[in-house]
């Protein structure tokens, strides 16, 4: 190991502790805080138990709603990110590749436009969804659709440009498959990784956002969290570090599914180049020459 591979180690190394101690500080900090007896003088699970006691089911109801209304939001903003995304991805990249470009600027535009003038443009537009379908937690699914586009764009486009995907659209279309056929059991298997990155870090996003829904006036895990931090700062850091632990599970997942071997990838376009192998004609196979014996007997 040459002296510049070494310094290249430590200096990774001290960069990585350095990172480290900046969350892990902060997180040892709220698991003692909120493993604080209530005199002050230990340590106890009282406040972790308090979440779960019947007895403070009124207290923390602001809290139950905001982490249901979070969970449906991050589903709800997943499956719009996917449904309206993935199409327009593939039909760009296969139909119309001159507008890739302009489909990249236009969902990577929403990642350089603060949340705060989001909900100024967006407040006009909320007077009408309420208006139409309510001033249900749901509907803010359409303005965190728009903030976690970016993050979705990349994941999927990372996936879908190092895979051959016209050569098996175009194989699956020979077969006699429909475009809706193509896109269940070609597109979206190809695609698994990136669908499947992009709809975590959805829910990693929707799970941690705050401005939006404090100044549309909705009910989400954040808000709910600095409500119930006024009156009980214990349970507020207990949901908070259970929200943690919950993203940091999905970048975990994230993490394996982008590591995984790109041989997953061959396995699921091999049913589609077994059936064209089998419908296309085998060729004879040649003739081998006649032995010395049979020459002599033919001559």
């Amino acid at each position: 190991m040459t002296g510049a591979t070494r310094g290249s180690l430590a200096a990774r190394r001290i960069a990585l502790t350095v990172v480290g101690l900046v969350f892990a500080v902060p997180i040892a900090a709220m698991v003692a805080f909120s493993l604080r007896s209530a005199d002050g003088t230990g340590h106890d699970l009282n406040h972790w138990l308090a979440i779960v006691d019947p007895e403070n089911e009124r207290a923390y109801r602001n809290l139950v709603e905001g982490v249901t209304n979070s969970l449906v939001l991050a589903v709800v903003a997943a499956v719009l990110v996917l449904v309206l995304l993935v199409p327009a991805m593939v039909l760009v990249h296969l139909r119309y590749p001159r507008l890739a470009r302009p489909l990249e600027f236009v969902c990577l535009v929403p990642i350089t436009v603060p949340a705060i003038v989001l909900v100024v443009g967006l407040a006009p537009v909320y007077s009408a969804v309420t208006r139409v379908a309510g001033s249900g937690a749901w509907t803010l699914a359409f303005a965190y659709g728009i903030t976690v586009l970016p993050y979705a764009y990349r994941a999927v486009q990372s996936d879908l440009a190092g895979t051959d995907l016209r050569t098996l659209t175009e194989a699956a279309r020979t077969l006699g498959a429909g475009w809706p056929q193509i896109m269940l059991r070609v597109v979206v298997p190809t695609l698994r990784r990136g669908l499947l990155a992009a709809a975590f870090i959805t829910v990693a996003v929707v799970l941690g956002e705050f401005t939006i829904a404090s100044l549309l006036n909705r009910v989400t895990l954040q808000t709910a969290l600095v409500q119930v931090s006024k009156s009980d700062p214990y349970a507020a850091v207990v949901f908070a570090l259970l929200a943690l632990g919950f993203a940091f599970v999905l970048l975990v997942v994230i993490g394996r599914i982008g590591s995984r071997a790109p041989g997953g990838r061959a396995g699921r376009a091999t049913p589609i180049a077994a059936t064209v192998s089998t419908t296309a004609p085998v060729p004879p196979a040649p003739s081998a020459p006649p032995s010395a014996p049979a020459r002599k007997a033919l001559s």
